[in-house]
């Protein structure tokens, strides 16, 4: 898209936020405002008639609602679509059924009673709206293609200068006392990457998971619920000092970083880190600290570079890390940088992490099968 602004149509039923976010888009040297709808079917019909990059897409509406608007257009003529939801529990889930379907972001929409989140609907619109443009559209058939038999095959393992996955899921490695953690990070494409990694984990994984998604307070709650309903482990978001069990799965909280303390939970509202809180790079350092070389670090899609310092320092502690094959990757940005830092062991497409943390779980750490 260099050099060509980014054509974007503005789908709400709500005057007040069509204004908002078309000022927002204007305000962009880089994007252009070619239009709004008002509903699902006049944002057909706009799609067709002014061939928008990217379309912003209300949660809520009447005549035809948003998630069956982004079924319509997913099926007839895909394109990268950033939903934006309102702060409610029902608002929550339908984006999360949104990004499972494919869109490839969200915003939170303002609090215009309590005048709360404008300026950060200001600050974060114009990067995902440039983001999407790059975006690889999601293909639903990756959530379905994850690895749920006892021995699947890694049939693509792209490398880095490491060699071949399989001789690294080889090596012995020291085993240890105690249950490892894996942690993932993951940020743009993150939810749906998310599902396809734990409906691939089996019931009796013999480790902890420890997850930060960057998403806003609310949201990840409700991903938590999420996951939980599709994963054979046990989801929850963290709600600071819980025993961290093998067999569960902990969200960080929208609003603050995830960190372990004396084998607990712990959550910090300290600064966020590179412009983001939850932060995967916090959680990582952490982990890294206290559990050592029994940490699996796990970095997917997203935009940025969190979680590549994370990396490292489970590298630097005895840990192995896992990388997503960015050509897998909605926004290939976080693995990217993971990779660039030297921080991957192994690099895996989307569909084949969950069996790579499985094989290293029996075969470095004498955990599993």
């Amino acid at each position: 898209m260099k050099g060509k602004k980014i054509k974007v149509l503005v789908v709400d039923d709500s005057a007040f936020m069509r204004k908002i976010i078309g000022d927002i888009i204007r305000s962009d040297s880089e994007l252009e405002f070619v239009g709004v709808a008002r509903n699902g079917e006049d944002a057909i019909a706009k799609k067709e008639a002014l061939k928008p990059d990217v379309m912003t897409l209300d949660v809520e509406m009447p005549v035809l609602n948003g998630l069956e608007t982004l079924k319509r257009i997913m099926k007839t003529g895909p394109l990268p679509i950033i939903m934006v939801s309102s702060h409610t529990r029902e608002g929550e889930e339908t984006t999360l059924e949104a990004l499972s379907t494919g869109a490839v972001d969200f915003v939170a929409k303002p609090s215009l009673l309590k005048g709360e989140g404008l300026s950060e609907l200001e600050a974060m619109l114009p990067q995902k709206i440039k983001a999407a443009a790059r975006a690889r559209l999601f293909d639903g058939s990756m959530l379905k293609r994850g690895p749920i038999g006892r021995d699947p095959i890694m049939e693509k393992v792209a490398t880095a200068g490491i060699g071949r996955v399989d001789s690294y899921l080889r090596e012995e490695g020291t085993r240890h006392s105690g249950h490892p953690i894996v942690a993932i990070g993951a940020s743009t494409g993150g939810p749906r990457a998310l599902e396809s990694i734990l409906r691939g984990f089996p019931d009796d994984l013999p480790a902890a998971v420890m997850i930060t998604q960057h998403m806003p307070a609310g949201f990840t709650e409700s991903l938590a619920r999420r996951l939980d309903r599709v994963s054979r482990i046990r989801v929850k978001e963290a709600t600071g000092a819980e025993n961290i069990l093998p067999g569960w799965a902990y969200v960080a909280p929208g609003g603050y970083h995830l960190l372990v303390k004396a084998g607990q939970t712990m959550l910090s509202s300290a600064p966020p880190v590179q412009h983001v809180r939850p932060s995967a790079d916090v959680m990582m350092k952490s982990l890294a600290q206290y559990y050592g070389s029994n940490v699996i670090g796990v970095i997917l899609t997203g935009m940025g570079k969190d979680g590549a310092e994370g990396m490292e320092h489970i590298k630097k502690n005895g840990g192995r890390t896992i990388v997503q094959d960015p050509s897998t990757a909605v926004i290939s940005s976080m693995p990217q940088a993971a990779i660039n830092n030297g921080a991957a062991d192994a690099i895996i497409p989307l569909d084949r992490i969950a069996d790579g943390v499985v094989r290293l779980l029996y075969r470095v750490y004498g955990k599993g099968r």
